[in-house]
């Protein structure tokens, strides 16, 4: 694949800081040798999970949104690879990939204007090119019979997570999204905010259930749509947290109870968690642990067949923060499916 550049040993050298006494979990994660055929090399590989990241911005330019996303994936590696192997975390049944660099698309993105529909039918275009690489690659990951864990970019790469799952379990998929907003939007070219849309129009995702959507920020056009399509359930944050209708944990459950009959996709936009820099940042919204209580959950069945953390914008203050988010999330979600 064009845009994906391996992780390796010189790239972990550079970033590893290794301490007398501990194990590091980059000193045991498996890294491949070549990328000539993904599938090839993992499928006899005794490995469980497959990490890569998403470096583009391009999805979120496209749904007008603030940019950014293309820094979580740096952000990540760096946390990631420095923190303990221990007997709750076997590092070696790991695989980190590398990421999807769209480094050249991204310097284009700073010469196009939002307020030019031209120029953001440009960006949707280019969007669409990226879903065939994320499916692609996802395909080949699950075929092989491993988990992916996705990090990074904006939240139009769901679209590829679920076509590449689906296409490669030849059958259609459910998905459960963490998530402020509904990204369940208009099919007006591929942007940040229609993935799942997207996705369910072409047959590739069946049940789909949003958690926590923000009322203040879903249209009634887009509540019609979700009370419509008797496939997709929600709940809102408001009713949750704040008037206390309804049970964090009984919620899940019943989000469960809708996606996990068949293999489903878990979904975490950092956009539903509070105080997290992301490209719709929000001062009320899910605490950290309450995210990393839903990574856990929902990661502990045996249908859960990916993970996808999206939608965060590290900036050089913050993203240590937003490594060490991301990667407690990533943890959480492979401790509870290992067992």
């Amino acid at each position: 694949m064009d845009n994906l550049i391996l992780f390796d040993k010189d790239t972990l050298k550079t970033i590893l800081k290794k301490r007398s006494g501990e194990t590091k979990f980059g000193e045991q994660v498996i890294l491949l040798p070549n990328s000539t055929n993904i599938y090839d090399e993992l499928v006899n590989l005794d490995v469980d999970y497959v990490i890569f990241g998403i470096s583009e911005d391009i999805g979120v330019f496209g749904n007008l949104g603030n940019t950014g996303t293309s820094k979580a994936w740096d952000a990540t590696i760096k946390i990631l690879t420095n923190i303990q192997s221990n007997a709750f975390l076997n590092a070696s049944k790991v695989v980190i990939l590398g990421h999807l660099d769209y480094s050249k698309s991204l310097q284009k993105l700073q010469n196009l204007d939002k307020t030019n529909k031209k120029d953001i039918a440009k960006a949707r275009r280019k969007v669409a090119k990226i879903d065939k690489q994320v499916s692609h690659l996802i395909h080949q990951i699950v075929k092989a019979g491993k988990t992916p864990i996705v990090i990074g970019g904006g939240h139009n790469n769901a679209y590829g997570n679920i076509k590449g799952t689906s296409l490669a379990l030849n059958s259609t998929i459910n998905a459960v999204n963490f998530d402020a907003h509904s990204d369940f939007r208009a099919e007006e070219g591929r942007h940040s905010g229609n993935g799942f849309s997207y996705a369910y129009a072409e047959g590739f995702l069946k049940n789909y259930f949003v958690f926590g959507l923000h009322e203040n920020y879903t249209s009634s056009t887009t509540f019609k749509t979700l009370d419509k399509v008797k496939s997709v359930a929600y709940n809102t944050f408001e009713a949750i947290q704040i008037r206390k209708e309804l049970k964090f944990k009984a919620e899940m459950q019943r989000a469960l109870e809708h996606v996990s009959g068949t293999a489903f996709g878990v979904e975490i936009d950092c956009d539903a968690i509070l105080n997290i820099p992301s490209s719709a940042m929000t001062p009320s919204g899910f605490s950290t642990n309450k995210a990393r209580q839903f990574a856990t959950f929902f990661g502990a069945h045996e249908n859960a067949k990916y993970l996808h953390i999206c939608e965060a914008a590290p900036t050089p203050e913050t993203e240590t923060q937003v490594g060490k988010l991301i990667t407690y999330l990533i943890t959480d979600f492979i401790k509870a499916h290992a067992n």
